[in-house]
């Protein structure tokens, strides 16, 4: 085998966004794109010679053959070992599992989560550190400083490693050790919850549905729900991986879950449904007749964490991403517990985690996790809901009027405008952050704006300072508006708009959240001049 060094020179846009590098799967197939990508992972992390590596991804077009040239660069680098999941499949929070139990020095994952695939679609990749969680912001401004750099990289002339077989191989002289994907992921799922408790419940006639969305958590689903705990066959749908996730998009929301939220809602509707994405880090909860926000759902956790074995002695703290909702922090308050507040991007959740500081953490993009890795994780928020189900012997609608008796329903919706013009979306955000010193004091819709700032955060573990955040407004009725630009799309800009009111009268507690929120909309829509800079008359999703 030889070790060829490729001659290549910088490509702009590799900017590693909130988790990672995506991008439209035509351009990583584009001469050097992928390999400029994975030589500047090499650099930014001091090189890989020496170390012991977790590789895989979720299935989706150009998975494969991305995950040859990653093999083939890291044996030209001089890593010592990959451990790789069977036919390159690992779902997120499996490989950052991985990663922490196999105590690696970090691991390459091949997703772009829940954004759609195929050879039209979308591919990422990104990299995660010994603690199983994604780079931090540091490691990510070294890797997109040495991608302006780069001259050349290094790899492996070779064929194809087999990746279909369980076993372990030698590239150059590095070792491939091929793993079941989902064996010590279930292992752990295990050991956090009651399953004894959640086979009764299956046995019990309890009914479900699984809608794994064509993507990696299928097999996941399948092995624990099914083959393990007895949920009837046929409980998860769509659950083998495809590289085009079945010509769909793998984002567990009402809209793209549409098969799975009808069936819920209707006459014959499963006791309990879930959806997973695309690298299996989100989770969608559905009660029979009854859709339960992220927020919510994160909130839920944290008040019966102690019905789950592993958060029996309770929980050190809860932490959120800045848009997400403030239900959690209610409940927080009601625990004595600190709430964390961070920015968008799991990566800013990890050290809270590794210092003690919290143990639940989450974000409204249907993202939810704990100390168990470092990473969200979409089947263990489903196994966090049944095990709740099974002990509290409740439905998904009773446990939400409860819950919303308890601490106030925080109406919660996110409004988002897709592939709007770059230049429209940024100057649209310059205008507000120009208001934000007029406007606390004015009355709007209705509405009397109480603050308005641009969300800076100093973590407490580090002392690192990440500033312009997300532009909020919050109002003396107890509303809330967040606007910012997401780092998820790979085209135009993507304005997220999360609307957010408090209730706590228990008579007003069942309205549709567009109306409970058409005050808060009124003023988000004329402070931003939302429809006259985006050219939309509406939002193109709205959860």
């Amino acid at each position: 085998m030889t070790i060829t060094r490729i001659q290549t020179q910088p490509i702009d846009g590799q900017k590693p966004g909130t988790s990672g590098l995506r991008k439209k799967t035509t351009v990583f197939m584009q001469p050097h794109y992928l390999e400029n990508f994975v030589q500047a992972i090499w650099t930014g992390i001091g090189g890989v010679k020496g170390k012991t590596l977790v590789l895989g991804g979720d299935g989706r077009y150009f998975n494969d053959r991305a995950a040859q040239v990653v093999l083939r660069m890291a044996a030209a680098s001089g890593a010592t070992k990959v451990i790789v999941g069977q036919n390159a499949l690992l779902s997120t929070p499996a490989a950052s599992n991985l990663i922490r139990k196999r105590k690696a020095d970090g691991g390459i994952i091949l997703s772009a989560s829940h954004n759609p695939g195929g050879p039209n679609g979308d591919f990422g990749i990104k990299y995660n550190a010994a603690n199983g969680g994604p780079a931090n912001e540091q490691t990510t401004d070294r890797i997109f400083a040495a991608t302006k750099e780069i001259t050349g990289y290094d790899i492996v002339e070779a064929q194809d490693v087999d990746l279909s077989q369980i076993g372990t191989t030698k590239l150059a002289d590095m070792e491939i050790e091929v793993v079941d994907p989902v064996a010590d992921y279930a292992e752990m799922m295990e050991d956090i919850f009651n399953f004894d408790a959640l086979s009764a419940l299956f046995k019990s006639g309890f009914r479900m549905r699984f809608d794994a969305m064509h993507a990696v958590t299928g097999p996941y689903a399948k092995a624990i729900l099914e083959d393990r705990l007895g949920a009837a066959e046929g409980t998860v749908v769509n659950g083998t991986p495809s590289p085009d996730f079945g010509n769909g998009h793998p984002d567990p929301n009402p809209i793209w879950a549409k098969t799975l939220m009808d069936e819920m809602m209707g006459p014959d509707a499963p006791d309990f449904g879930a959806a997973s994405d695309g690298d299996g880090d989100r989770n969608m909860i559905v009660g029979r007749h009854c859709y339960v926000t992220p927020s919510d759902s994160l909130a839920v956790l944290a008040a019966n964490a102690t019905w789950v074995p592993a958060y029996a002695d309770g929980l050190a703290g809860v932490a959120r991403s800045m848009p997400t909702s403030r239900a959690v922090d209610r409940v927080a308050e009601a625990l004595n517990i600190r709430c964390h507040e961070t920015p968008t991007g799991w990566k800013f959740f990890g050290n809270l985690l590794d210092d003690g500081r919290v143990t639940l953490c989450g974000e409204e993009s249907a993202g939810t996790g704990s100390d168990h890795v470092r990473e969200k994780d979409g089947l263990w928020a489903v196994l966090f809901w049944l095990n709740i189900l099974a002990k509290r012997e409740t439905s998904v609608a009773d446990l939400m009027k409860d819950h919303w008796a308890t601490y106030g329903r925080n109406y919660y919706s996110r409004h988002d405008y897709e592939a709007v013009d770059s230049s429209a979306a940024n100057d649209l955000v310059a205008s507000i952050r120009e208001q934000l010193e007029t406007l606390p004091g004015t009355t709007i819709a209705g509405e009397t704006i109480e603050t308005a700032d641009e969300f800076a955060y100093d973590d407490p573990v580090d002392g690192s300072r990440s500033e312009g955040q997300g532009l909020r407004l919050t109002t003396a009725s107890g509303g809330r508006i967040v606007m910012r630009l997401s780092g998820t799309g790979t085209e135009g800009a993507t304005l997220r708009v999360y609307l957010e009111q408090v209730e706590t009268d228990p008579a007003k507690m069942g309205q549709d959240p567009q109306k409970a929120l058409a005050s808060i909309i009124d003023v988000a829509q004329s402070v931003g001049e939302i429809a006259k800079r985006t050219g939309r008359e509406k939002p193109d999703v709205i959860t």
